[in-house]
């Protein structure tokens, strides 16, 4: 499983990685996470940030989607 984090790093950037590594640890999954901060690689995939990819498909975008959610995603 690959989970990608499309945004510049700031602060809503971070918070949704957060969330997503914590959906796997209560999970118990293992997933790549790549966070991809190239903004030309972003604009080509997503209009808003933070977003979140889940093995290639997008599940959010412009909003920090909580752990609840991410969880239902990776089951």
């Amino acid at each position: 499983m690959k989970i990608e984090i499309l945004g510049s790093g700031c602060s809503k950037c971070k918070q949704l990685e957060a969330n997503a590594r914590k959906a796997l640890q209560e999970l118990k999954k293992d997933a790549e996470i790549e966070k991809i901060t190239d903004i030309s690689r972003i604009i080509e995939r997503v209009s808003m940030t933070p977003a979140i990819a889940v093995n290639g498909s997008i599940k959010a975008e412009g909003r920090i989607p909580d752990v609840e959610e991410i969880k239902r995603w990776l089951r």
